[in-house]
């Protein structure tokens, strides 16, 4: 198997490919290529957001709200990016069953409903009722029952068909005809040079045309009878879904309270996080996050770095895992580049170039080991990351110019307000691991394991920055998203401002220091929470007052749900619950709307009353940076503040209790359960921990 390449954005489940499929409107996805070249305009793809989905990767179906698989646009069951089958039509008496219902049972599972009126029935009532229950790993049970008082007879029809295209393929409209079918066992095959399919039914069809794909049963029901055929859907080489066997991700975590919705979007969260695990090539115990599905179903190294930071509540696996993979990703050979990880460009808004995410994976690598190790992530394997740790940081220290600030890769490139925040984080974290870890140094470290010149080189960026990135205004003044190469300040104002609020855990339960003061922190949480930026269902990527904003821009004014969790818990870390407690309300209202299966992101229109949020036709459904963000929507309000290698756990819940009393079970804090409840007046309560660990301030 070939090694995943951090940022490609392979066909779903598989581990690399060579091109991302092409993105509407020229948006590159996050994580999924590099800068576009100029060239011809990039096909659209179908739109992703009416299709149900059943995911436990390397498998994925993709199938309309009625059930049927018709061949057209995305439908098929899909395993490491091949459509192995593209049509699935039922006919009961020779008519199509009428839809009445569809909803996704778990991650990996979507059952459909439909009603038949046969022709001899007497009244409008439908007889016959048909389940279908659709299995991510290739399964589907379609079940008949009779519901007339008389028994029936009924011809039964299946219509299959494949192209065995390449998700690719489908994405940019390259599609060939279908394959003719041969007769195989129980069912059907379709074969190419490089790939088979095969469908196999349970009982065996009476007939069975190939020539048309159909197979066909004479099915007798007695009244109040059920009759129910399986197919199972498979090619050439069996696969295993990481998620089956739990894939790191805690079976027990739950949560409960006064609002009844909490508990349904941390379970649809984790089922979602558990559908998109695959296991790194080479080293089948790391299990990592792919980005989403349907187009991001490869790793985008900055991405599964905050997905395994949100969600380290879950414990610290898949944070371990996942920096294991970028760390043997990271880039050796001596030079500029010596330390940073690789990563594609990606879209960065309407008055920004594309941003190389690369930059960023390399700036959370030592923050999140950090955090990590504070959650319990054991000795040996934070000793094991460290050396890439300070690789990341030297790389830091000789990127960033005379005045500390850095600067986007390529000529002029401008130095945005997010990266500086990022490299103050990584800073401060990362002095805060070399102080209690000791450095190792080494070749090429250029002597970056002192603490101590760490937070001073963050003092100074904090100086600098407050200069360099302030634009004062009748208002009161905001943050500057970047300064152009020659020193222009860029004034709008987007969700990226949420991360200057976003510090970092040190030891004791305490915050690192951010980049802002007192007064401009409580500026921003103003305007966070104001209603150019406040949608009512989240935090817009672009200020609504902003020219060039766009509802469905993915950066010029979509919600991000990450960009809202990132707002919440800094917000609430740094005391402002009453904005923090509006946009945690209204990302969990959105979430309800969307099942609890929250997209990696929808439009940032206005709420109104009676009003609902509307999707973006090309975001991916499920995601894992949102199902991690979701994670963190509803663990902030516990305020959880582990001190692991202390042997201590403070907990700072949100005073105002938004959501009322909360209850979390089955998280976990230096390697064993814990489980916090929080009242209505906002008092938290450890119910179980770790017997080593004692209750801080």
């Amino acid at each position: 198997m070939a090694p995943i390449v951090p940022g490609q954005n392979p066909r779903p489940g598989s581990p690399s490919a060579a091109q991302p499929p092409p993105h509407p409107g020229g948006r590159p996805p996050e994580g999924a290529g590099s800068a576009p070249p100029a060239g011809p305009r990039q096909a659209e793809l179908p739109p992703a957001h009416r299709a149900l989905s059943c995911v436990a990767l390397p498998w994925v179906v993709l199938s309309a709200e009625h059930g049927q698989l018709t061949g057209q646009g995305l439908d098929g069951f899909y395993l490491s990016g091949r459509r192995l089958l593209s049509r699935c039509q039922l006919r009961i008496a020779g008519r199509e069953p009428v839809a009445v219902q569809s909803r996704s049972v778990t991650a990996e599972r979507v059952r459909f409903l439909s009603v038949v009126r046969t022709p001899g029935a007497q009244g409008p009532d439908p007889e016959v009722g048909v389940e279908r229950l659709r299995d991510a790993e290739g399964i589907e049970r379609i079940t008949l029952r009779n519901s007339s008082p008389r028994p029936l007879r009924l011809p039964v029809e299946i219509a299959l068909g494949t192209d065995l295209a390449d998700l690719a393929a489908i994405a940019g409209g390259r599609t060939g005809p279908e394959l003719s079918a041969g007769v195989h066992d129980s069912g059907m095959r379709w074969s190419t040079g490089d790939a088979l399919a095969v469908v196999t039914a349970e009982p065996s069809p009476q007939s069975v045309l190939a020539s048309a794909g159909l197979l066909r049963w004479e099915v007798e029901l007695a009244p109040g009878g059920t009759h129910t055929i399986e197919l199972r859907i498979r090619s050439d080489r069996p696969v295993r879904p990481v998620g089956k066997s739990g894939g790191g991700l805690p079976a027990d975590t739950t949560a409960d309270g006064d609002d009844p919705r909490v508990g349904p979007l941390l379970k649809g969260c984790v089922d979602d996080l558990r559908g998109l695990l695959l296991r790194a090539p080479g080293h089948p115990t790391d299990v990592i996050p792919a980005a989403g599905v349907p187009w991001r179903c490869g790793v985008a190294p900055a991405e599964a770095l905050w997905t395994a930071r949100m969600t380290l509540p879950l414990g610290t696996r898949l944070a371990a895992a996942t920096l294991r993979l970028l760390a043997r990703t990271q880039i050796l050979a001596a030079g500029a580049d010596f330390g940073r990880i690789p990563g594609p460009f990606r879209d960065a808004g309407p008055y920004l170039p594309p941003s190389c995410t690369g930059i960023e994976a390399t700036l959370a690598f030592p923050a999140v080991l950090a955090e990590a190790r504070r959650w319990g992530l054991p000795d040996q394997e934070v000793a094991e990351l460290l050396p890439a740790a300070e690789r990341c940081l030297h790389w830091l220290r000789s990127s960033a110019g005379p005045d500390g600030l850095l600067r986007e890769q390529g000529p002029g490139g401008p130095q945005r307000a997010e990266t500086q925040a990022h490299a103050h984080r990584a800073a401060l974290l990362g002095a805060d691991l070399l102080d209690d870890c000791g450095g190792r140094g080494g070749v090429g470290t250029g002597g970056v394991a002192d603490p101590v010149a760490w937070r001073e080189w963050a003092t100074a960026l904090r100086r600098t920055f407050r200069e360099a990135f302030w634009i004062e205004d009748r208002a009161g003044g905001r943050p500057a998203a970047a300064r152009t190469a020659n020193g222009a300040q860029v004034p709008h104002l987007g969700g990226w401002a949420a991360h200057l609020l976003d510090t970092g855990l040190l030891g004791a339960g305490r915050f690192a220091p951010g980049l802002l003061d007192k007064v401009r922190a409580e500026q921003v949480a103003r305007l966070l929470g104001g209603p150019a930026m406040d949608s009512g269902w989240g935090l817009r990527s672009l200020g609504a007052k902003e020219p060039g904003h766009n509802p469905f821009g993915h950066r010029a004014g979509a919600v991000r749900v990450h960009e809202t969790a990132v707002a919440v818990a800094g917000l609430a870390a740094a005391g402002f619950e009453k904005e923090a407690g509006a946009l945690l309300r209204g990302a969990l209202d959105a979430a309800e709307a969307f099942g609890h299966r929250l997209p990696e992101m929808y439009a940032g229109e206005q709420r109104t009353a009676g009003g609902a949020p509307a999707p973006h036709p090309a975001a991916c459904r499920p995601a894992a940076l949102a199902a991690a963000a979701g994670i963190q929507l509803l663990t902030v309000l516990a305020g959880i503040r582990p001190d692991a290698p202390a042997g201590t756990v403070a907990l700072a819940p949100m005073r105002s209790a938004p959501l009322g009393a909360v209850q979390f079970s089955g998280l976990r804090v230096a390697g064993e359960p814990f489980a916090v409840r929080v009242s209505r007046l906002g008092l938290g309560m450890v119910e179980e921990a770790a017997g080593r660990l004692q209750l801080g301030v």
